[in-house]
């Protein structure tokens, strides 16, 4: 067994698999091509595990769904390119906004997993005081309250999250994946 199987495989039942009924109901409610179902839950247990060795996942079942949505999404937008979208497809794109083209939506649904992504990355106290501030929008009293710790930790910590956010920014912007 490699190392860190079990862990893995432990974390997997504990923190992915008790969701899986509850993802193919959303999916098939939203998505009406059930023969790309099963494909879609493999693809995002396999993805949601391979983010998981390179960065702390604090809320899996949500990654797990945005995970699943995201190729979903994926799915019928490759079916729109090669004129293969059926009518029932046509609804699916109702999930996105329908005051945007589906570039401008692809385009922000690519911004916001990149901010997830980038937010995830973050070390663990750096990442509770920037979603805390910046998602949330408490002030920096109440999340010293809420952590337990000095108005000045939150205020050096958000810093240093705001920094690193920017450096990955840089760094994602130069390997040609950010375009402003």
């Amino acid at each position: 067994m490699p190392p860190g199987f079990s862990e893995q495989s432990d974390w997997f039942a504990t923190y992915l698999e008790p969701h899986e009924p509850m993802l193919r109901a959303w999916l098939r409610s939203r998505f009406s091509d059930e023969r790309d179902l099963d494909d879609i839950v493999q693809e995002a247990y396999t993805r949601v595990l391979e983010a998981r060795n390179t960065t702390e996942i604090t809320s899996p079942k949500a990654f797990f769904f945005a995970t699943a949505r995201n190729l979903a999404l994926g799915r019928v937008r490759k079916k729109s390119s090669r004129g293969e979208l059926s009518l029932a497809d046509i609804d699916v794109l109702g999930v996105l906004d329908e005051s945007e083209d589906v570039s401008q939506a692809v385009s922000r649904s690519e911004e916001l997993e990149l901010l997830t992504e980038a937010i995830q990355s973050l070390p663990t106290r750096c990442r509770q005081i920037i979603t805390l501030r910046k998602i949330y929008g408490m002030s920096q009293k109440d999340i010293a309250k809420e952590l337990g710790i000095s108005v000045h930790t939150v205020e050096s910590q958000g810093t240093i999250g705001m920094r690193k956010l920017t450096e990955y920014f840089d760094r994602v912007e130069g390997r040609g994946k950010l375009s402003r």
